[in-house]
């Protein structure tokens, strides 16, 4: 195997140019579901890595419950500088799983104290809070999806910006935005490289939800108006894997695409354009790192196998 072992830790580094293409050419639903993808093949690629490096480069250590074949020479030579590689994988497996474990909990958290914050209303779409500090989120699970939004921020708007704020929290319900947003939180957790793809994803699920409620409400100069009034005085979200009207990615950015023309939407961009780029170049490097990390797994087990006695 050599160094290509280490090529799925590295692999997202590609991560930044790639977001960057996907998110400015790419429609939003399109670029939220391949970034979301590719960032989940190669977080799990990445920490599959860490424990293949982690079982070779400590098999030789004194103490360790693994068989003796397994810290041969012609197993520890699968792996480059062993000894160093696998000693540090240790820490950096645990950091990965405690990461993640973190990220998932305070999610659930967030989520039943809200419901449960919101267990005395009426079971309606729509929670109306008399708070005097505007906010709105979409909030999924429990007995129903509900979009959680404050008399504070209702004031400050128009009633077709109210609509457009509705259509906005309810395209994030419909398309289930909470999961794309947990899953590329996971990712940056797993690999710091893959940050640029959740932030990414942020961004475009927001503009997804931006195009579905412009559709909902049939202006988009109104939807542009409600993005930026609330960005103005709303606080945004309670977790960062529950979607909100301005809470994620650069506001301008999305009032300025709102301001344009809709995008067009292509099931599969071609080869050989800015559009083509991005979501090729997306899709290759998470075949590239799925199949190095498979292909390091299958050696890997072989050589294991091979050097354990029967």
């Amino acid at each position: 195997m050599g160094v290509f072992v280490f090529l799925p830790l590295v692999l997202p580094l590609t991560a930044w140019p790639i977001a960057r293409l996907a998110e400015r050419h790419l429609h939003p639903r399109t670029a939220t579901r391949l970034l979301t993808a590719v960032a989940a093949t190669m977080a799990v690629c990445s920490t599959v890595c860490l424990g293949l490096v982690m079982v070779v480069g400590t098999a030789q250590l004194p103490g360790n419950p693994l068989p003796d074949g397994w810290s041969d020479p012609e197993v520890r030579a699968a792996v480059p500088y062993d000894e160093v590689a696998g000693k540090a994988a240790i820490p950096a497996l645990c950091m990965v799983l405690v990461a993640c474990g973190r990220t998932l909990w305070r999610h659930g958290r967030v989520r039943r104290r809200a419901h449960r914050a919101l267990a005395g209303l009426r079971e309606t779409e729509a929670a109306v809070l008399p708070d005097d500090v505007p906010y709105a989120y979409a909030l999924p699970g429990g007995r129903r999806d509900r979009v959680v939004v404050t008399t504070a921020l209702l004031d400050c708007l128009e009633p077709a910006e109210r609509r457009a704020l509705f259509a906005h929290e309810r395209a994030h319900l419909a398309a289930r935005h909470h999961r794309f947003l947990l899953a590329v939180q996971l990712a940056a957790r797993a690999n710091p490289f893959l940050r640029p793809l959740r932030t990414a994803v942020a961004y475009t699920a927001e503009r997804w939800a931006d195009e579905e409620a412009a559709r909902a409400v049939g202006s988009r100069r109104t939807v542009a108006y409600a993005i930026g009034r609330t960005a103005l005085v709303s606080r945004g979200t309670p977790v960062a894997t529950l979607a909100g009207f301005a809470a994620a990615g650069p506001v301008p950015r999305r009032v300025a695409a709102l301001l344009g023309p809709a995008p067009a939407v292509r099931r599969w961009p071609p080869v050989f354009t800015s559009v083509g780029l991005a979501a090729w170049g997306a899709a290759v490097g998470a075949v590239v790192s799925a199949m190095s990390s498979a292909n390091s797994a299958v050696t890997m087990v072989l050589i294991l196998y091979a050097a354990t006695p029967l």
